[in-house]
């Protein structure tokens, strides 16, 4: 066989990602009002593109990419098209080989940044002014109480103390013994952690209120700087633990606020819109619509695309630029009609596969995963990870977001996997509103009462549940309730 170069022609199919498909994927993970600035940037690129704004501008569905209202008793939800198809197999791609990064859980991050001291309005209750107001009923003796709050006024906006305890000592002219037993008075004060003079000293006082400061959780906050240059192969050794309880740990301490003071004064979480709607129809079924008030309608502008083509001639340069305008705003609108159907089509099924939520409450849910709703609608994973994203459903039972109906099984009586978790959360929540300010319930307890209600679950997981609903240990709702009663 002769050795030199030559030509060869193949022939082969393959998904092109091009930047209007990666364009599409991304508006699925979007919300209704993050959606209104990303078209709001599309009107102001694009010519063709307007927004209609009264009912005589009301464009055909295939112009405007708007799908109506549900129908009681009819399905609103078409079968996959080669659109959705292509749309779904190249979110598999981005997820494979992009890291696109779209959120998996539902849980807020611990890595959010707290919101800065000068953003707070002058009218709000400052740290101090909140701390000062615990300590009448925080106990201690006039001397304490007044040395505590010398204390408290030394505290800076992240609650930390910034100057040597020493000094203070001096300052008041009192020992050590009693500058530290103020000190201690600050520090059971709430929140959890005000008064520390470092991080390790701040994140213990969270640990020892979590019930969770045993030898080996002391080790490790003791060698945060080990921790901060991942050397965990030393940190294993040192506590003594494997790689699963050594990962729980730093979790756990991932959990805890490392500034504590900026909780006290920050501005207020904005108001959830709903992006879905679900009601009961006539026929004993769900009615489910997108929310129409914040979804933006497009329509394509065709009778200014004829007179500026017409006015074009020969110029193939602006003839070019104005068909590059009409092929984008077409596709947007598909992509915005593909993206409306796919959110009614996921929200269809998780309403079908939670509707005893919806009928009796949270103690109803069912263990659901983004691969049962994705075997049932036949798209993948990570699309319907996107569509769950930032999307909130509104009931009778209030506004939930999409992915709180998504959540692991625990073992129970009815067998493994049988009961939610968020209804294991609900039995909590339950068990400790319930509880008597002179019979505070430990998680101890809690694994008890729970199992005599069917679930069965480990200490350390009660925890964890009591903690993602906002409810504090046993110390912390012991002192709650001897405040609200001297209050």
């Amino acid at each position: 066989m002769a050795l030199g170069p030559r030509l060869d022609l193949r022939q082969s199919q393959s998904l092109v990602m091009t930047p209007q498909l990666q364009q599409a994927i991304r508006l699925l993970a979007l919300s209704n009002l993050e959606l209104e600035s990303f078209i709001a940037e599309a009107v102001s690129d694009n010519p063709l593109v307007d927004l209609a704004n009264g009912e005589g501008e009301r464009a055909a569905p295939a112009e405007s990419g708007e799908i109506a209202e549900a129908v009681p008793g009819e399905s609103t939800v078409e079968g996959q098209g080669d659109g959705e198809a292509a749309l779904d197999i190249a979110g598999e791609m981005l997820d494979r080989d992009f890291d696109t990064g779209s959120s998996r859980g539902s849980g807020a991050g611990g890595g959010e940044d707290m919101p800065d001291i000068g953003e707070r309005a002058s009218g709000e209750e400052t740290l101090a002014e909140y701390l000062h107001a615990q300590l009448g009923a925080a106990g201690g003796t006039e001397v304490y109480q007044f040395i505590a709050r010398q204390i408290i006024d030394q505290l800076d906006e992240a609650g930390y103390l910034t100057i040597e305890l020493a000094e203070i000592a001096d300052l008041l002219g009192i020992s050590m013994d009693q500058a530290e037993a103020g000190l201690a008075l600050v520090q059971s004060l709430d929140p959890t952690g005000v008064g520390a003079r470092s991080l390790s000293e701040c994140l213990a006082l969270q640990a020892k209120e979590a019930d969770r400061y045993d030898p080996c959780m002391e080790v490790l906050i003791a060698n945060l700087d080990l921790l901060a240059r991942g050397n965990f192969a030393q940190l294993k050794r040192m506590c003594r633990v494997d790689d699963e309880d050594l990962s729980d740990m730093i979790a756990e301490l991932r959990s805890y606020d490392p500034k504590p003071g900026c909780r006290i004064g920050g501005d207020a979480a904005p108001p959830v819109v709903p992006d879905v709607f679900v009601k009961p129809d006539r026929v004993g079924g769900w009615a489910i619509a997108l929310n129409r008030e914040t979804l933006p309608r497009l329509v394509i502008d065709r009778q200014y695309y004829a007179t500026v083509k017409a006015g074009c001639g020969k110029d193939k340069s602006s003839g070019g630029w104005l068909s590059e305008k009409l092929a984008d705003a077409n596709w947007l609108v598909k992509a915005l009609d593909q993206r409306q159907k796919t959110i009614l089509k996921v929200s269809k099924e998780i309403v079908r596969r939670q509707e005893g939520f919806f009928r009796r409450g949270v103690s109803a849910l069912v263990p659901l995963t983004l691969r049962d709703v994705a075997e049932a609608v036949e798209m993948h994973e990570s699309t319907i990870s996107r569509v769950t994203s930032n999307k909130f459903l509104n009931c009778g039972r209030g506004t939930f977001e999409l992915k709180y109906f998504f959540s692991s099984g625990v073992a129970s009586d009815g067998g493994d996997g049988a009961a939610s978790a968020e209804a294991v959360k609900a039995a909590i929540k339950d068990l400790i509103d319930a509880e008597k300010p002179d019979a505070i319930l430990s998680d101890d307890t809690l694994v008890d009462l729970l199992k005599a209600k069917g679930y069965t679950l480990a200490r350390r997981t009660v925890a964890k549940y009591r903690e993602a609903i906002g409810l504090g240990s046993s110390v912390q709702r012991r002192r709650q309730k001897k405040l609200q009663r001297a209050r």
